[in-house]
């Protein structure tokens, strides 16, 4: 049985907009990109050619990637989760003893990170190490400048 990725409804509604533009303005740009590179002339030795035909071939793996995600994609039902615990969608503060400051960020999917807006992917060294974490834990994660201790001070909903 294939996993499950949860994200949130915006998340979601995101990966499907992002996954029609590939498929209908993406191709059609490769597509004109391709018969461009074509009317330059002799194939085997048209660089141009040969680029676009690879730049197709990423285009149709990432829209794989997205049908993929989006087909084992779930969007989380917060009512029905244990609200103690560090899980997708939450909203934690924690203190880093390190730097002696307090950190704020919201746990999503791999999709929806973005450190500058405070999103941290589960799949990130910090968010795997959070998970399933209560309030008052202390927790000691590897990172790959090294180890942060961090503390839990708040998890929130939305």
């Amino acid at each position: 049985m294939a996993e499950i990725k949860y994200f949130s409804a915006e998340g979601l509604e995101k990966l499907r907009e992002e996954l029609n533009e590939l498929k209908t303005k993406g191709r059609a740009d490769m597509a004109r990109q391709i018969a461009e590179a074509r009317e330059k002339g002799d194939l085997s030795e048209n660089a141009e050619y040969d680029a676009a035909k690879e730049a197709q071939g990423m285009l149709e793996m990432k829209i794989a990637i997205l049908e993929n995600d989006l087909s084992i994609a779930r969007v989380l039902d917060e009512s029905k989760v244990d609200g103690s615990k560090i899980i997708i969608l939450s909203n934690v503060r924690l203190y880093h003893k390190g730097m002696q400051k307090e950190l704020y960020y919201t746990l999503v999917s791999q999709n929806e990170a973005d450190l500058k807006t405070g999103k941290l992917s589960i799949e990130s060294p910090i968010g795997k190490g959070l998970l399933g974490k209560s309030l008052g834990d202390i927790v000691t994660i590897t990172t790959p400048s090294g180890p942060m201790e961090l503390e839990v001070l708040e998890i929130s909903r939305g």
